[in-house]
């Protein structure tokens, strides 16, 4: 295990380090996750599991990771953010000095180990993860990369320095958000002190995604009784993904790729898995264990209580029928976990909903709306729809009904209920930015680890005959596309995967009246549809990207820089910089490099993430990312300071909001009534001073 540990190692050090990280940031950032978290997070694992659950140094690290955020958010609310340090302190000296605690430190000795090609395995999936976003992300230019970066940048900033956070870039507004991963990000630099900028764009999520990959590996192990079925559940949770017959229309199965687009799924998606590998032991500390998880889960991601709370009450409903008898423990962790899901929705969030609403067949009629040209609210092509979405989940996860009497056991039917709970939400809740979909992918090593479990249970035929009709399906797959069938949008959407329905009916039929493997066989030609789109996706992340757009103008980012050097902490700015892409006719208000980059609480910059945004969306209707602002009165303030300076409009921002800085473009009026002191050729930084009549500059 150690040599494709290390290969591994070797290849993400040297994307690293060729994309702009210094060698002291890689080494002090590698020492403190180090020592400071997993190791740590190990040595509790193991005492409070007993040895008995498995995940090794990945689950330690997820465990690490979920100390490390809930030490830090009461140290820096108390303002001594370096306290985080203590709980890892202290547990190393414990088990150090404690006789009782010492053999903790020897590891798994005696448990069954990962094997070579199975550790071989799990190292091309991390492989590839690094390859993809060295591809994507850390050689792309800061000013080119994925347009949400500055978002998560600026929330790293603002958890840097203060507890509970608000939304950085609207000052005041709240954030009924799931922000512990930027909390774990803030924690890593305050103590490493790394730049946030190189942990939000390089460092922090490449760990939490690797380690996943290794977890998913174990638990489908744990579930399907071999090294084999853990390998084969990674490569279907990594790699295989739905059947696109029609050019630009995807019935989304989801991916796995969102590891930096979206740390806060990341980060729950490492937490998530070891508190489903708690839950098939039975051991005290295990309890500890799931409720500091559960913790740190509860403010993680808003996806995954609810999903484990589906496969919970699925355990206790149908062990209840069949035992005629409520399963306690089942009970207990449905109870706990409904707690912590209540506690997250009142207090983390404050009741608010980021946009999320029931709406039935939501995710079709907006792929519609994209096929058509419009929506429509028409239920027949709805339906026709969502079973053509249903038809390329199975593609993927048609697995699952080899599981037979296997679906009775309490592990199979919490990955079942979790898996149902995300395809529900997927089907039924609806999200402007059509974020119902991260149910369905923090769904998704689990529906791939149940339907591994059952093709192992159902395959009773031999391989070459699976082969084969792996074969038939991926020529299916690649043919019938080519014989378009005209008329209407839905004639040409559902024909395709029609026909391709029809063959697996008349396979089906066939096998059966052979009398054997029925359900191999159609899994096999499930996941040849499934084959040539998936190779294409797979493809596709590890090929140069084109020249991306740049998002972040020249010079602006040596402003930013500078007014961060500057200013004190807690020093507001103002900016008249609202719309991503300034020359659109409608503003796209993804606006936040400015917050991101000075690390500084903006009066108004960009909204379309706020709740007060998200709150008024109404799905179908007007676009939320072209909304305008929730309160029209701070933004006229705002706005007149830069557009008709004078010396009223300037002190508003300073009397009435506590603005100090204002940070704009090329503003030679401005010089009148603040003191410019910063001017490159294209931004300017202005301090608007105690004494109105002090605008001297200050070059």
């Amino acid at each position: 295990m150690r040599l494709p540990a290390g290969v591994v190692c070797a290849v993400a050090v040297v994307a690293f380090l060729s994309t702009g990280v210094t060698a002291r940031d890689l080494a002090v950032f590698a020492a403190y996750l180090g020592v400071g978290v997993m190791l740590p997070g190990t040595l509790l694992w193991r005492a409070l599991t007993g040895g008995r659950a498995p995940g090794g140094l990945a689950a330690g690290l997820a465990f690490g990771y979920a100390v490390e955020v809930l030490a830090y958010i009461p140290a820096r609310a108390a303002g001594m953010p370096m306290l985080v340090l203590v709980p890892p302190a202290a547990v190393l000296a414990a088990f150090a000095c404690v006789p009782g605690l010492r053999r903790h430190w020897r590891g798994d000795a005696g448990r069954d180990r990962m094997p070579v090609w199975c550790a071989w395995t799990v190292a091309a999936i991390v492989g590839y993860l690094v390859v993809w976003s060295t591809l994507f992300l850390y050689r792309v230019p800061v000013a080119r990369a994925y347009v949400d970066m500055p978002y998560h940048l600026a929330l790293v900033g603002e958890l840097r320095r203060h507890v509970p956070p608000t939304l950085p870039s609207v000052l005041g507004e709240p954030l009924p958000y799931h922000w512990f991963v930027y909390a774990e990000m803030a924690a890593t630099s305050r103590v490493t002190g790394i730049a946030p900028e190189t942990l939000v764009y390089r460092l922090s999520t490449l760990p939490m995604a690797a380690a996943t990959a290794v977890l998913v590996v174990l638990l489908g192990r744990r579930l399907g009784g071999s090294w084999g079925a853990g390998a084969a559940a990674a490569g279907v949770t990594y790699f295989l993904f739905g059947p696109v017959l029609v050019d630009g229309v995807v019935f989304s199965t989801r991916s796995m790729f969102t590891v930096w687009a979206s740390p806060t799924q990341t980060f729950g998606a490492l937490l998530f898995v070891p508190v489903v590998l708690l839950l098939g032991e039975r051991t005290r500390g295990g309890w500890v264990a799931l409720l500091v998880l559960l913790a740190a889960l509860s403010g993680a991601k808003a996806t995954y209580l609810p999903l484990l709370l589906a496969g919970l009450v699925l355990v206790v409903a149908v062990r209840g029928l069949v035992e005629r008898r409520l399963p306690g423990a089942w009970l207990g962790a449905a109870a706990v976990t409904l707690g912590f899901l209540v506690f997250a929705q009142g207090v983390l969030f404050a009741g608010g909903s980021q946009g999320t609403v029931v709406a039935p067949f939501a995710t079709v009629r907006q792929l519609w709306g994209a096929v058509a040209g419009v929506p429509t609210a028409e239920l027949a092509p709805l339906v026709v729809l969502a079973g053509v979405h249903l038809f390329c989940l199975a593609c993927v996860w048609g697995g699952v009904a080899g599981l037979g009497r296997r679906a009775l056991e309490p592990s199979m039917l919490l990955v079942l209920g979790i898996g149902a709970a995300g395809v529900g939400a997927a089907l039924l809740l609806g999200h402007p930015a059509g974020s119902q979909l991260y149910f369905l992918e923090g769904a998704r090593p689990y529906l791939s680890i149940a339907a591994v479990c059952g093709v192992l249970a159902a395959a009773r035929v031999s391989w070459a005959r699976v082969a084969g009709t792996v074969g038939l399906g991926v020529g299916a797959a690649l043919l019938v596309p080519v014989f378009g069938i005209g008329g209407g949008p839905l004639p040409r959407v559902v024909a395709p995967y029609a026909v391709l329905a029809a063959l697996l009916v008349a396979v089906v039929v066939a096998a059966r009246w052979r009398r054997g493997g029925t359900v191999a066989v159609a899994v096999a030609l499930l996941a040849g549809y499934a084959a040539p789109s998936s190779a294409v996706e797979v493809a596709g992340h590890v090929l140069p990207l084109e020249r991306s757009e740049r998002l972040i103008p020249k010079g602006a980012l040596a402003a930013a820089r500078w007014l961060r050097r500057h200013s004190a902490p807690r020093d507001v700015v103002a900016t008249d910089l609202h719309c991503l892409h300034p020359r659109w006719i409608e503003c796209d208000s993804r606006h936040y490099w400015v917050s991101a980059f000075t690390q500084r609480r903006v009066l108004v910059e960009g909204w379309a993430y706020a709740e007060s945004t998200l709150g008024r969306a109404r799905l179908f209707g007007t676009p939320y990312l072209t909304l305008p602002y929730a309160d029209p009165a701070r933004l006229a303030a705002n706005d007149a300071a830069f557009r008709e300076p004078s010396a009223h409009n300037v002190r508003e921002l300073a009397v009435k909001y506590g603005v100090k800085w204002l940070f704009t473009r090329i503003n030679p009026e401005l010089e009148v009534f603040a003191r410019l002191r910063y001017r490159n050729a294209a931004f300017s930084v202005y301090e608007i001073p105690l004494d109105p009549a002090d605008t001297r500059p200050a070059l």
